[in-house]
């Protein structure tokens, strides 16, 4: 039977795309000038005055057209999908933000219609007030359901003739033959409410703005249509509200405007049309909602960003989103069955205007970013989507705090949601972008203050010959820079340079699930010493420069050379240098407790006391600070020694101290059990010496020297 009538309405042909007029302009309008109009503009005027109410347009206007503005701007810069807003800020800022303000505009649209049956519904009581209020109700949603449900042409053409009655209806109304009042109050007294409080009333009736974007997947030209419907439904209407202010100021006293609400239709020249008008109003503002609303849902399923998204993403021939049309119809059906939803309304509003804020903010942004990539054809100020942005904050707290509050923790919760869902989109977006900006302004800012030792972290240069056997001291080197540090690791080949990257990538890519920030290229050359040179001077005339190099000295001597080759360049580009020496059997033990090896009067111990801080935070074990006295009549010196050190870099109250007497070699094989020993580095590091520590004292050994741009008292 529904294929009968399915096929009735020629659904089967190629999908209809509408234009400007039919498209954009005509659902704005209808939703702009809605029951508000007719039921509320008077008494904003009663209480305000006529100046004061105009006022009060201007300023609500004002907000919804820099919103307008910064849609047609970036509906000329990118190509808008289905959803409208929704397509707008996913493609901006991500499906994760996209679908936590599409998610609460599709169940703000979808209340809007319950909202305007009801209004409907007591605008029908009034002419026939005997009639049960559910039944005519569920009357109504059957017809928009219908309408929406079987052709999105059919509901166009019928919110023409909406259209042409509501416009009937407001010449009725200025074509009063009423008596004009004697004084026209120009300044209200505001006897039922203040300024503030009459603006929050009237504001809904200034939105409305968003329904023909709705509709962007199936507008021939969207670039077109949104920019020139959106901005003359604004204009339109805005004269619309001017000329019946004053006409509710010229016709109507103040008291009558306050105290009743159908003074309209009782002024007008022929009043029923004023009521029939409500109805149409009332009635267009649902079935534009009915109509948008899927389209949102169905964008929503198309990305992955609702539960059975497969189900709400089908469509149908002639693009009809059914599916996502059925579920919206059932739960405005249950909303009219719950009965009165008037305390939604606020929150309905609040999330409308959310969305406005997001589309100004989202052009706000790209403006100040500056990229190429943002060339919209329509063009506006900065000071334009900034306004809107704080002009929707500003009126959404000024409505309603608690329920600002309740939408902003619901969008919050939604964002994290979907970020745990892991969405995937087959485009680029803004925010890495925004972050990169952000990034580099901050640099800026900081290359006008001096570098001080008190702001140091570890950033680590690491060099790696060969990824696939370079994994051992990984976690390592995570415990030494984690958690505010960094890593910029680099290979150098002549060959095999895809492969070489893929592997760098999986060595390090644990390290970027740490949350740990992690870089890493593959330099092209054929000797791996003159590409480390180039990559240790290329950073160090960056922004953002490491300032220690991790070696690991192996048991190959014929790489010694290399090794203290590049010790030497990090001392000419004042690098801070760590040197690992393994241990083959015990590698880092139970990762727990340190020995921090200092010489008196050695100046070279800020960086190990920074390294051995990293290293216990992370580990949470013991520090033992150990040095050597030639003989007993030093030992109480050097204790002292290392209790002065001690307040000084401020290490952890359980830190022990120990002063051992005899040789160097001696020492270490006396010294406190530790999973690893860190040292200072001469200037020429003793390499063979060094590879024999680690078998003295039984474990891996960090052989540290300082840049001199670090300190452990700062």
């Amino acid at each position: 039977m529904i294929n009968n009538i399915l096929s009735k309405f020629k659904l089967d042909s190629k999908p209809s795309k509408f234009g400007t007029f039919g498209g954009v302009f005509t659902p704005d309008v209808l939703t702009i000038l809605g029951v508000i109009m007719y039921l509320r503009l008077g008494w904003v005027v009663g209480n305000a005055g006529l100046l004061g109410a105009i006022a009060i347009i201007v300023l609500a206007k004002s907000i919804t057209l820099c919103t307008g503005l910064s849609m047609s701007s970036i509906t000329t810069n990118i190509k808008i999908g289905a959803g409208g807003a929704y397509s707008i800020i996913s493609k901006s800022l991500g499906l994760e933000a996209g679908g936590s303000i599409g998610i609460p505009l599709y169940i703000s649209q979808t209340l809007s219609a319950a909202l305007y049956i009801i209004g409907f519904t007591e605008g029908w009581s009034i002419i026939f007030p005997d009639q049960n209020p559910l039944i005519v109700g569920s009357i109504a949603w059957m017809a928009l359901m219908a309408l929406s449900y079987f052709s999105t042409l059919i509901a166009i053409r019928t919110q023409y003739l909406i259209l042409a009655i509501i416009g009937v209806s407001i010449l009725s109304f200025l074509f009063s033959p009423a008596e004009p009042v004697k004084t026209t109050q120009l300044i209200g007294k505001f006897e039922d409410a203040g300024f503030w409080t009459v603006f929050a009333v009237f504001f809904p009736a200034a939105t409305g703005i968003m329904a023909g974007a709705n509709l962007s997947g199936e507008l021939k030209e969207p670039r077109k249509a949104i920019p020139l419907g959106t901005l003359s439904s604004i204009g339109v209407t805005f004269v619309i509200y001017i000329v019946m202010a004053y006409a509710a100021s010229h016709f109507i006293t103040p008291e009558e405007l306050r105290n009743n609400q159908m003074v309209m239709m009782d002024k007008a020249l022929i009043g029923p049309l004023v009521l029939i008008g409500i109805l149409a109003a009332t009635f267009s503002s649902a079935l534009g909602s009915i109509v948008g609303a899927p389209r949102i849902l169905q964008a929503l399923a198309q990305n992955n960003s609702v539960p059975c998204s497969k189900f709400f993403a089908k469509k149908v021939s002639g693009s009809e989103p059914r599916n996502a049309i059925f579920f919206t119809g059932i739960i405005i059906l249950i909303s009219l069955l719950l009965g009165n939803l008037n305390a939604l309304a606020s929150l309905i509003t609040l999330f409308f205007l959310i969305t406005y804020g997001m589309l100004n903010l989202v052009v706000f942004i790209q403006q100040s970013m500056k990229v190429i990539s943002f060339r919209p054809t329509f063009k506006v100020p900065r000071f334009v989507p900034l306004i809107g942005a704080l002009g929707c904050l500003f009126v959404m707290f000024l409505i309603d705090p608690f329920f600002s509050i309740i939408g902003i923790v619901t969008i919050i919760g939604l964002y994290i949601w979907l970020t745990r869902k892991g969405l995937n989109a087959n485009w680029g977006d803004l925010r890495g972008g925004i972050f990169l900006a952000l990034a580099e302004q901050a640099s800026r800012i900081a290359a006008n203050f001096p570098k001080h030792k008190i702001a140091w972290k570890p950033d680590i240069l690491l060099p790696i010959e060969n990824a696939k056997v370079w994994a051992n001291s990984l976690l390592f080197i995570r415990n030494i820079a984690f958690p505010s540090g960094s890593l910029f690791a680099f290979t150098v080949r002549d060959e095999n340079v895809q492969e070489a990257k893929d592997d760098l990538e999986k060595l390090l890519y644990p390290l970027k699930e740490d949350k740990l920030l992690v870089n890493s290229a593959v330099i092209e050359d054929r000797e791996f010493l003159h590409g480390a040179k180039l990559v240790i001077q290329i950073l160090k005339g960056g922004t953002f420069t490491p300032n220690i190099l991790f070696l690991t000295l192996g048991s190959n001597v014929q790489k010694d050379e290399t090794l203290t080759n590049l010790v030497n360049i990090s001392m000419k580009h004042e690098l801070g240098v760590i040197i690992l020496r393994q241990h083959l059997r015990t590698g880092f033990g139970l990762q727990k407790d340190i020995n921090l090896w200092l010489r008196d009067k050695s100046p070279n111990w800020h960086l190990a006391v920074l390294v051995t801080l990293q290293l216990q935070l992370n580990w949470g074990g013991k520090i033992n600070l150990v040095t050597v006295a030639d003989n007993k009549n030093d030992v109480g010196r050097n204790y002292k020694f290392l209790d002065k050190l001690s307040e000084l870099t401020r290490l952890p109250a359980m830190t022990e101290f120990n002063v051992i007497v005899g040789t160097f070699t001696e020492a270490l094989q006396k010294a406190p059990r530790a999973d690893i020993n860190i040292f200072g580095l001469a200037d020429n590091p003793p390499l063979k010496f060094m590879r024999e520590v680690p078998e003295l004292c039984n474990s891996s050994c960090l052989f540290v020297r300082d840049s001199g741009k670090e300190s452990a008292i700062a």
